[in-house]
């Protein structure tokens, strides 16, 4: 059977990386950690060369592949909350050593980039009548975290407290 799976490259953190964010969600575990045998751009023998982990369910691989390449905020993760605890606690933990973005979007201590959403959230600018969509992007646009009742409050159209 054929499947998918995103693949993180790491300059020498790879393992490190895995394990933090299994911690973080649950359905999530490290699958195998697999050294080189061999020296390489990544590593040399001994070290982690790649490691298979399950991240909410889905499969993934980090790879220790040296500093040839880098993140960038064009590919993110994306995870969608159920409430406003949720979106607080992933915000706080992945925020601690990376750097807050807007709109949700952040950048972690690895340098992969995370938008930290809600399914209320998204179900909110799904609708039909685009004045109250206008007003929840209006609303979504002024914030880093995103605050769920401010953006039902928008989306009603009620003024801020």
């Amino acid at each position: 059977m054929t499947t998918i799976a995103p693949c993180l490259w790491f300059d020498g953190k790879a393992e490190e990386a895995a394990r933090f964010y299994v911690s973080l969600l649950p359905h999530s575990h490290i699958d195998s950690v697999v050294p080189y045998f061999f020296e390489a751009p990544g590593g040399k023998p001994g070290d982690v060369m790649m490691v298979e982990f399950t991240l909410a369910g889905e499969r993934y691989m980090a790879l220790n592949g040296g500093a040839a390449f880098q993140f960038t905020p064009a590919v993110s993760l994306c995870v969608s909350c159920g409430d406003q605890a949720e979106i607080d606690r992933l915000w706080d933990a992945l925020c601690d050593g990376g750097s807050p973005g807007r709109c949700g979007w952040l950048t972690d201590r690895y340098g992969v980039s995370w938008q930290i959403t809600a399914t209320a959230a998204t179900e909110l600018l799904k609708g039909r009548d685009a004045e109250k969509i206008r007003r929840t992007f209006a609303a979504l646009m002024t914030m880093d975290k995103l605050d769920l009742e401010t953006l039902r409050r928008a989306y009603d159209g009620v003024s801020a407290a």
